[in-house]
C-alpha cells in the first residue's frame, strides 16, 4: 500500500480529498448565503438577526480555511472557484430573502445538508484511520448540532 508523507493511504487520500472539496463547495455556498442574508434582513429582529448572521458567516469563512488546508495536507488541491461550487454543492442558493423566519430556515437548512455530508466525511475518515479529518468533523458536528438546536428554537 502507497502512503502519502503523513502516512494515510494515497488511494484513500484522493478519494477523502474530492469529499472534502465537495463539503467545501457546500460551505462556500452557505457562506454566500449567510453574508447575502446579513445584507438584506429586515423587521423588527434585523439588529439581533444581522449581529448572528455576522457570526455564522465569520465562523464558516474558518471552517471554510481549515477545510481548504486539510484538502493540501491530504496532498489535493482545493477546488476555488464558483463554478465548481456550484457544481458540487447541493445546498440551495438563498437569493433576496429579506425575511426573519425564511432567513433562518434557510440556515437551518442548510446545516443539516452540512451535517449529512460532515458525518460522511467523517465515517470515511475513521475508515481510513484518518484522525485530523476525523477530529475536524468531530469539531464542526457538536457546534453545528447546537446551532441548529438554537435557531429551531428561535423558530419555535
Amino acid at each position: 500500500m502507497k502512503t502519502n508523507s503523513i502516512g494515510l493511504a494515497v488511494q484513500e487520500s484522493v478519494k477523502m480529498v474530492e469529499s472534502l472539496n465537495v463539503l467545501l463547495s457546500n460551505f462556500q455556498i452557505y457562506y454566500q448565503n449567510l453574508r447575502g442574508l446579513h445584507w438584506n434582513i429586515k423587521g423588527k429582529r434585523f439588529f439581533d438577526l444581522h449581529i448572528k448572521f455576522e457570526e455564522l458567516y465569520n465562523d464558516s469563512q474558518l471552517k471554510i480555511d481549515s477545510i481548504a488546508e486539510r484538502i493540501l495536507t491530504l496532498e489535493g488541491a482545493p477546488l476555488h472557484t464558483f463554478e465548481d461550487y456550484i457544481q458540487k454543492s447541493i445546498i440551495p442558493v438563498g437569493k433576496d430573502i429579506s425575511n426573519d423566519e425564511k432567513a433562518v430556515q434557510l440556515v437551518v437548512d442548510s446545516l443539516s445538508l452540512l451535517l449529512q455530508l460532515e458525518r460522511k466525511v467523517l465515517e470515511d475518515a475513521a475508515a481510513m484511520n484518518d484522525e485530523g479529518t476525523n477530529s475536524m468533523m468531530s469539531d464542526f458536528i457538536a457546534e453545528q448540532e447546537k446551532t441548529t438546536w438554537m435557531l429551531k428554537a428561535w423558530l419555535a
